[in-house]
C-alpha cells in the first residue's frame, strides 16, 4: 500500500496535519492561562468558540465533501486551519490577546475541521480498495499515532523553552504543509460521487435516512455525544488546571498526552491483526477503560499512574476507531458516506462544548478533582447503556469478508 503514490501523499500529509494538531492542545491550553488575568472560564471561553462552529457547520461540510472532489475540500480545510493558528501565533507573539480576536481565530479554526473532517471519512474508500479498509485506517492511525507522541512531547518542551506563540507557528506550518501535499491527490471523476443535481436539504433528508436506518449507528453516536462532553471538559480544562496546580505545569500534562498516543501506537498494532465479527460490540466495549485517566487524576493518584492510565485510554480508542471507521466505509454506501460521516461527527461532538463550557465554572464550584471523577463516572455509564442495544452487540462482519487472523465473537 506504501507504494502507492496516493495512498502515500494521503499517508503523509495526515501525519505531518497531526504532527500539527498535537502541538495545538499543549500551546493554547498554556499559552491562554498563562495570560494576564487568565482562568479556567477564559480556556473554556477559548475553546468553545473553537468547538461550537465545528459542530455547527459539520453538516454543512458532509454535504460538500459528498458534491465536491474530497481532495480539494480538504485541501481548503488544511489550508484555513493554517490560517488560524498563524493569526493565534502572531497575537501570542506581539502579546496582542483580546479575548474577541482569540474566540475568532478559534472559530476559523474549528470551522475549518468541519470542512475536513467528513471529507477525510470519505476520501479513504475512493483511494483504498475495499478489501484493505482496515489495513489502510490503521496504517493512517498509525502515522497519526506516532505524530500524536513525537508532538506532544517536543509541544511541552517547545512552550517551556520557546513559549507558546512558536509553538502555534509551527502547528500552522503543518497544516499548510499538509494543505500543499493533499493537493497533489488527484482523483478521476469516475472515482468520485458527486451530490449535485439536488438541494443541501435533500442531500442532508438522504444522509439522516442513511444514518437513522442502522441501531448501531445512532446508539453509539448518542453514547459518544454525552461521553465527548465529560471528555474535552476533563482533556480540554481540567486536567490541564490539576497539571498546572500539582503536577508541574506544561511537561507533566504534555506526559500525560504522550502516554494516550503511545497507547494508540498499541492499538494500531492490535487492528492490523485483529477482526473481529462483531466490530461494533468489541469497539464499544473497550470504551469503558477510557475513563481510567480521569478517575486517577481526580483521585490524586501519582503522575506516572496518570501516564499509564492514558496509555490503556489511546489503546482502547484507538481499536475503537479503526473499527467504528471501517465497519461505516464498509456499510454505508460510498456516495452518501460524507454525509453520514457528518452527522456522525455532529451527534458525538454536539454537546463537546457544552463540556468545555461548564468545565471551568466546575472546576471553581467544586474543584478540578471532584469533577475529573464525575467525568469519568459519566463515560462508564454511558458506555454500558449503549451496550444494551441489540444493534451494537449483533452486528457481524458479512459472511464474505471473513475473520481469517484472528477471530474475537
Amino acid at each position: 500500500m506504501l507504494r502507492d503514490r496516493r495512498f502515500a501523499l494521503l499517508l503523509a500529509a495526515r501525519t505531518i496535519s497531526v504532527l500539527g494538531t498535537s502541538f495545538a492542545p499543549v500551546a493554547l491550553a498554556f499559552g491562554v492561562l498563562g495570560l494576564p488575568g487568565a482562568d479556567g472560564r477564559t480556556l473554556s471561553a477559548v475553546l468553545t468558540a473553537e468547538a461550537l462552529p465545528m459542530v455547527l457547520f459539520m453538516l454543512v461540510g458532509g454535504v460538500i465533501a459528498d458534491r465536491l472532489p474530497r481532495h480539494r475540500v480538504m485541501t481548503a480545510g488544511e489550508s484555513i486551519n493554517a490560517l488560524a493558528y498563524f493569526c493565534l501565533a502572531a497575537m501570542m507573539l506581539t502579546g496582542w490577546t483580546p479575548l474577541p480576536a482569540l474566540v475568532i481565530a478559534s472559530a476559523v479554526s474549528g470551522i475549518a475541521t468541519a470542512i475536513l473532517f467528513p471529507a477525510l471519512t470519505g476520501i479513504i474508500p475512493d483511494v483504498v480498495p475495499a478489501d484493505r479498509l482496515q489495513t489502510a485506517n490503521a496504517l493512517l492511525g498509525l502515522g497519526q499515532n506516532i505524530s500524536r507522541v513525537a508532538g506532544l512531547v517536543l509541544s511541552g518542551a517547545a512552550v517551556v523553552l520557546l513559549g507558546a506563540g512558536w509553538a502555534l507557528a509551527v502547528s500552522g506550518a503543518m497544516f499548510a504543509t499538509a494543505g500543499a501535499l493533499i493537493t497533489l491527490l488527484r482523483l478521476t471523476p469516475a472515482e468520485r460521487t458527486s451530490a449535485g443535481g439536488h438541494s443541501v436539504l435533500a442531500d442532508l433528508r438522504a444522509g439522516w435516512r442513511e444514518f437513522v436506518s442502522r441501531q448501531w449507528l445512532w446508539v453509539v453516536v448518542a453514547q459518544f455525544s454525552i461521553l465527548v462532553m465529560a471528555l474535552q471538559a476533563a482533556h480540554g480544562v481540567l486536567g490541564p488546571l490539576v497539571a498546572k496546580e500539582s503536577l508541574g505545569g506544561a511537561p507533566a500534562w504534555s506526559a500525560v498526552l504522550a502516554g494516550e498516543a503511545v497507547g494508540m501506537i498499541v492499538g494500531v498494532v492490535v487492528t492490523l491483526r485483529l477482526r473481529p465479527r462483531r466490530p461494533i460490540l468489541i469497539g464499544t466495549l473497550v470504551t469503558l477503560p477510557t475513563a481510567l485517566p480521569y478517575l486517577l487524576l481526580g483521585m490524586s493518584a501519582p503522575l506516572w499512574t496518570v501516564v499509564g492510565g492514558a496509555f490503556v485510554m489511546g489503546v482502547c480508542f484507538d481499536i475503537f476507531g479503526v473499527l467504528w471507521q471501517t465497519t461505516m466505509q464498509r456499510e454505508i454506501p460510498a456516495e452518501s458516506l460524507s454525509r453520514v460521516s457528518s452527522y456522525d461527527a455532529l451527534g458525538s461532538l454536539m454537546f463537546g462544548p457544552l463540556g468545555l463550557l461548564l468545565a471551568g465554572p466546575a472546576a471553581i464550584a467544586v474543584g478540578p478533582r471532584p469533577a475529573l471523577v464525575a467525568c469519568g463516572t459519566i463515560i462508564v455509564l454511558v458506555t454500558l447503556a449503549a451496550l444494551l442495544a441489540p444493534g451494537v452487540r449483533g452486528l457481524r462482519v458479512p459472511d464474505e469478508e471473513p475473520a481469517s487472523v484472528a477471530t474475537v465473537s
